[in-house]
């Protein structure tokens, strides 16, 4: 793994925690972790990151539901005061794709993320 690819992870890791993430370590099968009870400073002692692989849902996923609701999230408001743009809640999108474990850095396609199984972050 990469420096590059180690802090995309890390990154994209650490934003994730809150959502209740899973991941597979080692790449074995039964190494499965939930990760929203531990901090990144355990995933780096307990857990290498390079031993890390969420699980992460492929874009093409996203059910016409979630796509109606995406799109009413990402629905960024603007506002021109003095020559700038401010942008409100622009972080609501991706905090919303990532409670949604949503793959939108290409994680999967980089081997850096597995795609998550069907079912797997059900709520109900």
């Amino acid at each position: 793994m990469t420096q590059e690819e180690k802090q995309l992870l890390i990154k994209d890791l650490s934003a994730r925690l809150p959502y209740g993430v899973k991941f597979n370590y080692g790449g074995n099968d039964g190494c499965d972790y939930k990760a929203e009870t531990i901090s990144l400073a355990a995933i780096n002692n307990s857990f290498p990151i390079e031993d890390c692989k969420p699980y992460l849902r492929p874009m093409p996923s996203m059910t016409e539901e979630e796509n109606e609701e995406w799109i009413k999230v990402s629905d960024m408001k603007f506002d021109r005061e003095g020559g700038f743009f401010y942008i409100y809640d622009a972080h609501l999108p991706f905090d919303w794709l990532n409670a949604h474990h949503f793959d939108y850095r290409g994680l999967i396609e980089k081997g850096l993320a597995l795609e998550a199984k069907e079912g797997m972050y059900k709520t109900e």
